[in-house]
């Protein structure tokens, strides 16, 4: 598939070549390990996969050998340092550092070692904390962030402008994508430490299980959310490793939203929890509604297939077989 977004037809042979050597970073998490399971199924298997014990993607030395060795011609860069509003109130200076260090490393090594093309995700909040809704990709940089997370954001927008600036200078086919909230196996269910989805999940299954009547949830329910299954999302990724080769970063969204209510009480049914919702609406909203603009994916080709409630579903049944009780 050609393109031209970049100002010059391209054209990828990321699906092609069966035995090319293809880098995942951060490969046992929620989305690492989505994209391994995707380009396994499609028959890419030459895949290279390194922990953070046998490769700390901080260490500039280590990196640098790592490519000069390994030489891959593919690299999808998803290994990062995340974490809730908590960790990232804590801990600010790991949250910047850590992630300016993996990201500078990884994609100056790739280019200098012969890549071919890298992928770089990021997040939904790069883009300011009062940006247009639905949120499009010439949002970014047109305000303040979002205080609980600037540190995170900041690292990944400059991901962002490293790709555009080897692109711009070196000519060298390095993307970007921003997923929105993501969800799926692999999940973060940590009590305290979880985003919305998996800690209502956790929350209704224990009810479930020591047969509470009733689960108290923070807020009125009302704020509007986007989630996407993380299949969906490596679906994408190796879409655009196939199809796009432009300048500017890509969203990555369902399109659909849902109030935080309606995805309680769907999770509820799955889960299949039979006692009461109590809404604390002394506790915080949060941002009213936070939906990405995916309409520049969609007019690339690609629109995602798994269904909020299927996504559950399957999310609900790798929580009981991986989870501990």
């Amino acid at each position: 598939m050609a393109d031209t977004s970049n100002g010059k037809t391209t054209f990828s042979s990321f699906r092609a070549d069966k035995t090319a050597k293809i880098c995942v970073l951060g490969h046992r998490g929620l989305v690492g390990s989505a994209i391994v399971r995707k380009l396994r199924e499609i028959g890419l298997t030459n895949l290279l996969l390194r922990t953070h014990s046998e490769l700390d993607l901080t260490r500039q030395n280590d990196v640098e050998s790592f490519f000069a060795s390994e030489k891959p011609r593919f690299v999808i860069l998803a290994a990062a340092k995340v974490g809730g509003i908590h960790a990232n109130n804590t801990y600010p200076a790991d949250f910047i550092a850590i992630n300016l260090q993996i990201q500078t490393n990884v994609i100056d090594s790739s280019y200098r070692h012969g890549v071919q093309k890298l992928l770089f995700l990021g997040s939904s909040c790069i883009y300011p904390k009062f940006a247009p809704q639905p949120i499009p990709e010439h949002a970014l940089l047109t305000g303040p962030l979002e205080p609980t997370n600037e540190w995170y954001a900041v690292a990944k927008i400059a991901g962002i402008k490293m790709c555009q600036a080897y692109r711009i200078q070196y000519g060298w086919d390095a993307i970007s994508a921003m997923p929105t909230n993501l969800y799926g196996p692999n999940d973060n269910f940590h009590p305290e430490n979880s985003h919305v989805l998996p800690a209502l999940m956790r929350r209704f299954h224990e009810a479930k299980v020591n047969g509470a009547k009733e689960v108290v949830v923070w807020g009125t329910g009302s704020p509007l959310r986007e989630f996407l299954h993380v299949d969906d999302l490596a679906d994408a990724v190796v879409f655009l490793m196939e199809s796009y080769s432009g300048l500017v970063h890509v969203n990555v969204g369902s399109g659909k939203e849902v109030t935080i209510k309606e995805l309680a009480e769907l999770v509820k049914e799955v889960v299949g929890f039979e006692g009461q919702l109590i809404w604390d609406s002394s506790k915080p909203d949060g941002t009213p509604r936070k939906l990405m603009d995916s309409s520049k994916l969609a007019e690339l080709g690609w629109t995602p297939k798994v269904s909020l409630k299927d996504g559950l579903v399957d999310t609900y049944k790798w929580y009981l077989d991986n989870v501990k009780q």
